[in-house]
Formats: structure tokens, C-alpha cells, sequence
């Protein structure tokens, strides 16, 4: 069946005002530093029969709905659209992190994907009426597709969020990135025996214990044999075919070819991609300058179609329950984000960088898109499960990044000097204490007594140092330190108005005396600190006033406000 002039010119028109309304919204979020796919959502919500089809509903039905040639040639191209967002979501996998980081990560992504998976699960199972299931046949297949929904994160949207925070290439963002491939990679298997499950995409009358078989067989070639092979491929394209448009075409069949194969067999398109993506994504062929134009190409041209289509199918308002909602985003708080955070804390983190990878994990994203659709598409769930999960998918995006970014301040307070000098280790130091030996010795068990350490063992180490260099530096500042077996940074202070030798860089004697303890494992810590505290302490007008107060509390206050301006 081909089409008329009069629906070409309707389905051209069509494709421009949707890209139109998904770069303008797009920008407007991005301006507003948010993630673009959000205002792309929104612009399939305006398109859609929630508003332009609502307003003007004739014009929104001859443009998108009327005819049954826009209408398949519409669903094609955006089946297009997700399955190329799925091959470069798994190009964007870096297999080697994935197995350097798995230690740390596999604990992670364990309970990230437990936690959410297993209250999505019972909470479904028990209580199958809350999404509409009537049939109690239906339920298990349903309550497996809650639980993978709950467990999935949005690996795209989460890489470019820690990009935006400047953690991406700290222990904190290896760890979320990691745990977010294994997520990812586990919740599309799972999907993927969902699918199968269903019957009705189950190919030529495979059993779905077949179905599982031949998935597993294709994620272990695909990323044993065929990544070698596809390594080769690229590698040919480079040397003997134009580029950057060879390798582009070779990376393009492969995908369309993985993507065929797993709809042949009866799991979506979509798996195939993501699959032999995170494959190709392994070569050491694939330059940056290739995944850049890869990524522009797909994610500003056809992730858009996509994304926009979401908000053509349904009306929002009609089909929007609140009650629904509050539900999903309450399970997937308490399951995903309270799993990583343990997983997180298990594997070594303390309380406020395990809550960063905690939120940072709860970001559905993109991915949550995808599956809600796919789901939709498939007759698994109604537009009120829909809406309610694309929202969801919406709200933890939204959010993710402000949680994260007040955990990371948290975590970044206890290394600046104020945020970790306690009133109790600050000492006032009389006239009788004329020797920098004696003063450290009296100010190293302040420190010691306050944090329950040795004092004897933190006196040795700092004398150890003193001993090999100065620590006093310009303008009656000195900063004796060392590095311990502490988890945490510790510090404390001494005023004496006399001053004491230190040997300084100007020959001025000490009379602000800093003694900072850093870990033993954090050697790059301890220059930061030392830097602040030369760079907010170091001037003799700033000395001269603090050794003037009268109270350890006013010293407090004056070292807060000093590093927080």
C-alpha cells in the first residue's frame, strides 16, 4: 500500500513539527539544566491528544491519526528511533569498567536491582486490582513487569548527570556507572523472558524455556566471539573504506541485523541492539570522534521521533492517577534507591557517598520509557500504568540530580577544614609552651582524645614528618601533618599568641597552628586541605584576628565563615 501525495506532504509536515516542538522544548529544559529528554516528552504531551489533539482536534487527527499510512510509516520510523537509542545506550557500556569495577559494583547492582524488583514483584502479585488486572492468570507476568520496571536504570541520562555534577571519573561515579550496566543489562534479560512469556511474540512456536536458552546463547557469542569479529570489521572499515562513513555503515547493519534477529526469535528488537551495541562498543576501533557523531546523529534526530511519540498515544489528563503514581514512586524509593545505598554502604562507602549512589541509581530515564512502551505496545499494560510509569520515569529524573548534589555537598563538607575542626580540638596554648616538639606533642593528643585515636601513634607520625620538611609556612602559619589509618580527615588547632619557631618559609614564628590527619589511601586529600588552608588562613590580618577572640566557639565561627566565603 503506498502513499498518497496529500500523506506524504501530512507525514513530512508532521516529522517537521515534531522535531520542531522537540528541539524547542528540549532547549528550554536544557536551559533550565535539565535532562532534554524531559522537554522532549513534553512535546509529544503538547502534540498529543492531551493538548493540540484536545484544542484542535482535526487538525491532530489528519496530521497523526486519520490515516493508516501516516500511521504505520509514523510507528516505523519510531521503531527506527528505539532501536537505534538501544544500540548506542549499549555502545555507551564500557565493557572493560564494567568488569574491572564489577567487585564493588556487582554488591551494588545486586541489591539495586533486589530491593526494587522483589517489593514491585509482591506489592503487584498481592495486589493486582491496583493496576487494573483482573485476570489472576495474568498476574505473574504482570508482577515480573512492575519489578523489572522498578529495577531499570537510565544509564544514558545517569552518565551525562554525573558529567553535570564533575564526579563522573571519581570512585563514586565508576561505581554508579558500573552498577547502572549491570542494571541495565540484567532488567532487558528479564524483559526480555517477559516478552517471551507473553505467547503471542514467542517465534515460530518456541517454548519459552527455548526462548530463554537461545537468549542466553546470544548474549554469550555476542559478547565472547562476535565482539572479536565485529573488532575486525571495524578495523577493515578504517583502513580500506571511507570513513568516517564506513565504520558508521558497519556499525549500522550489524545493529538492524541484531535487532532482526531477536524479533525473529520472539524477544523485541530493541534487546538485539542494546546487546551487540554494548559488543561494538568494546573495540578499540570505535574513536571517540565516531561515538560522537553516532550519538549526535541518533539522539538529536531519531531518539526524538521517539520520545515525542510517547506523548501522541495517550491523553495524560484522562488517564493520569495520582494514587497510582504515589505507589510507584514510593517502591521505587524504598526499594531502589534504599537497595544501592546498602549495597553501596556494604561495599565500603560511607553514609553520604552511599546515598549519592543511591539517588543517582533511582534515575529511570530513558530506559524507563522504553520499556513502558514497549510493555503498552504489547497489550501487557493500560494507559493508566503507562502514564503513571512515564511519569515516574520523569519525577526520579527530575530529582535525581538536586538529591545527589546535596549528598555529594554533604560528603565534601567533612573534607574542608571548618567542616571537620571540632570545638573540643581547638587549644588555646599558654606562654610556657616554647617548643614546636611540645606544642604538637599537646595538640596531637587533643586531636587523639576527641576521635578516640592513639595519641601517642598520631604524635609519632606527625613528628616523623616535621622531622623531614618544615610544615610552617608565611605569615605566623603552620600546618603540621601527616597520614594515618583514619577513615575521615581530622584536624585541630592551636592559637599562641607568642608564637612558636617553625622554621617558616619568612622566618615569622607560628601563632595559628593547624595539625591535619588525612587517610593513608587519599594521598591527593591531604594537598587539597593543606592548600585550603594556606589560601583562607594564610594572611597575617586574618591570624591577627583569630588569636584575638576570646572563646574556642568564636573561632569556630570565624573559621566557618572564612571557608564559606
Amino acid at each position: 500500500m503506498s502513499m498518497s501525495a496529500s500523506e506524504i506532504t501530512l507525514f513530512l509536515v508532521g516529522l517537521s513539527i515534531i522535531l520542531l516542538f522537540a528541539r524547542g522544548f528540549g532547549e528550554l529544559l536544557r536551559l533550565a539544566k535539565q535532562p532534554i529528554v524531559i522537554g522532549e516528552i513534553i512535546a509529544g504531551i503538547v502534540l498529543g491528544p492531551t493538548v493540540f489533539g484536545y484544542i484542535f482536534p482535526g487538525a491532530f487527527n489528519k496530521l497523526f491519526v486519520e490515516s493508516e499510512s501516516i500511521s504505520i510509516a509514523l510507528h516505523a520510523i519510531t521503531l527506527l528511533g528505539i532501536v537505534m537509542l538501544l544500540l548506542v545506550s549499549g555502545i555507551e557500556i564500557d565493557l572493560a569498567l564494567l568488569i574491572r569495577q564489577s567487585k564493588k559494583a556487582l554488591l551494588i547492582s545486586i541489591l539495586g536491582v533486589a530491593f526494587p524488583f522483589a517489593l514491585g514483584f509482591t506489592f503487584a502479585y498481592l495486589f493486582p486490582h491496583k493496576f487494573d488486572i483482573v485476570n489472576y492468570e495474568d498476574r505473574l507476568i504482570y508482577a515480573l513487569f512492575i519489578g523489572t520496571a522498578l529495577s531499570i536504570t537510565a544509564l544514558p541520562v545517569v552518565a551525562r548527570t554525573l558529567m553535570d555534577l564533575n564526579i563522573f571519573k571519581s570512585e563514586i561515579g565508576f561505581s554508579i556507572i558500573t552498577s547502572a550496566m549491570f542494571n541495565d543489562l540484567v532488567g532487558w534479560i528479564i524483559f526480555s523472558i517477559i516478552l517471551g512469556m507473553l505467547g503471542t511474540n514467542v517465534g515460530h512456536g518456541m517454548s519459552v524455556e527455548n526462548l530463554v536458552l537461545m537468549l542466553f546463547a546470544f548474549i554469550f557469542v555476542s559478547l565472547l566471539f562476535l565482539r572479536k569479529i565485529f573488532d575486525y570489521m571495524l578495523n577493515f572499515a578504517k583502513k580500506y573504506m571511507s570513513n568516517p562513513g564506513g565504520i558508521l555503515n558497519i556499525i549500522f547493519i550489524i545493529g538492524f541485523s541484531a535487532a532482526a534477529f531477536t524479533e525473529y526469535i520472539g524477544i523485541h528488537a530493541i534487546f538485539g541492539a542494546f546487546i551487540i551495541g554494548i559488543a561494538i562498543g568494546d573495540s578499540v576501533h570505535l574513536t571517540e570522534d565516531v561515538r560522537e557523531i553516532i550519538n549526535q546523529f541518533v539522539t538529536n534526530i531519531f531518539a526524538p521521533l521517539f520520545f515525542v511519540s510517547i506523548g501522541l498515544r495517550i491523553n495524560f489528563i484522562q488517564n493520569f492517577d495520582p494514587a497510582l503514581l504515589l505507589i510507584l514512586l514510593a517502591l521505587s524509593v524504598v526499594g531502589k534507591v534504599f537497595g544501592s545505598t546498602l549495597g553501596a554502604k556494604l561495599g565500603g562507602f560511607d553514609k553520604y557517598d552511599s546515598w549519592t549512589i543511591g539517588f543517582g541509581l533511582n534515575s529511570h530515564g530513558t530506559i524507563e520509557l522504553v520499556l513502558g512502551t514497549v510493555a503498552y505496545e504489547a497489550g501487557l499494560i493500560n494507559e493508566r500504568v503507562f502514564v503513571a510509569l512515564i511519569i515516574m520515569a520523569l519525577t526520579t529524573t527530575l530529582t535525581s540530580a538536586p538529591l545527589m548534589s546535596y549528598f555529594i555537598k554533604k560528603s565534601r563538607s567533612r573534607f574542608s577544614f571548618a567542616g571537620i575542626l571540632k570545638k573540643e580540638a581547638v587549644f588555646i596554648a599558654d606562654d610556657s609552651i616554647s617548643d614546636k616538639k611540645e606544642l604538637i606533642r599537646k595538640l596531637s593528643a587533643k586531636v587523639a582524645e576527641v576521635h578516640g585515636l592513639n595519641k601517642d601513634l598520631i604524635f609519632d607520625e606527625v613528628w616523623k614528618r616535621e622531622e623531614t620538611i618544615s610544615t610552617g609556612l608565611e605569615n605566623h602559619l603552620a600546618a603540621p601533618h601527616a597520614r594515618c589509618d583514619v577513615k575521615y580527615p581530622i584536624a585541630g588547632l592551636a592559637v599562641h599568641k607568642k608564637g612558636i619557631d617553625f622554621d617558616s618559609l619568612d622566618g615569622k614564628p607560628a601563632r595559628l597552628i593547624i595539625l591535619l590527619i588525612t587517610p593513608k589511601d587519599k594521598p591527593e586529600l591531604q594537598l587539597e586541605m593543606l592548600s585550603g588552608i594556606a589560601q583562607k588562613l594564610g594572611k597575617s590580618d586574618i591570624i591577627d584576628y583569630i588569636i584575638n577572640l576570646n572563646s574556642k566557639e568564636e573561632i569556630i565561627k570565624t573559621i566557618n565563615r572564612l571557608f564559606a566565603s
